[in-house]
Formats: C-alpha cells, structure tokens, sequence
C-alpha cells in the first residue's frame, strides 16, 4: 500500500536528485491526497489512496488523449512521463485474457444468460478486478461476453 509518508519521502529524493517528472508528479499526487483527506474529514484508507492515483492516472490519460488532439508533442510527453511514473504505484493491470477469463468467471458464478443481467454481473466482478482494469474497459468485456449468440 502506498502511504502519504513513504509519498513525501520520496519526494525529498526527487527533489534532491533533481527528478523534475518525479518531484511535479509527487507534489500533484500529494496535492490530492491532502484535499481528499480534507473532505473526507480523515486520513485516507487504502482503498481512498489506490482511488486517487487511478483518478491521477485516468487525469494524464485524458491529457494525453486532448494534448494530441491539440497538436502539442511537449505536452504529451510530459503527461506521458508523469503517467509512466504514476504507474509504478498501481497494481499490475490485467490484459485483455485475464479480464476476459474473470467476466466469464463472473457470468456463470451469477447465473447470467444476456445483457439485462450486466448489472448481477458487474457488481460481482468489481470488487474482484478493482485497481487492476479501467471501469469502462471492465463494462465493455462484460457487454461482450453476454451478447446473445
């Protein structure tokens, strides 16, 4: 688990190695940490913190996705270093296969026989794939899999 003090530790390290991607990731990602906490009235939990840097993950994404549309390579390539470095504290992500074989898992641990019983589904295999594949990614395997033949 990734904890705000080991977050701040490393981030005296960037500072002294000089890691700019390090230090501007680690000062954003800690920015967010304090103002969830904020919110929340308390620390955070492991599965508020593992929330947070998807939603710092998810955040570069779709800058990187805008910044091409724009046209405008530099900051592609910063989004994509902060991104890369991001990644280091997410759990692994599944591929395509292993997703595959849990929604499957998950149809026949529910009984599911179409597409109106995505929602039996879902809720059965979220907590199962949570931190390890994009919510949409997950929706759309399952749309997949119980398309009618």
């Amino acid at each position: 688990m990734v904890t705000k003090p080991a977050l701040e530790a490393r981030l005296l390290e960037a500072i002294r190695a000089a890691d700019d991607v390090a230090k501007r990731t680690l000062r954003m990602i800690l920015t967010a940490w304090k103002l969830a906490e904020v919110e929340l009235g308390g620390p955070l939990d492991e599965a508020g913190a593992l929330g947070l840097l998807q939603k710092e993950a998810k955040g570069r994404r779709e800058t990187i996705a805008d910044a091409e549309r724009a046209g405008r390579q530099a900051l592609v390539q910063a989004a994509q270093a902060e991104l890369a470095f991001l990644e280091t504290y997410l759990p692994r992500q599944l591929s395509e296969r292993e997703l595959d074989e849990l929604v499957l898992r998950a149809i026949r641990e529910v009984g599911a026989s179409g597409p109106d019983q995505m929602g039996l589904v879902m809720k059965a295999l979220v907590p199962t794939v949570q931190g390890r594949a994009d919510g949409k990614t997950v929706s759309q395997a399952v749309r997949n899999l119980l398309k009618p033949s």
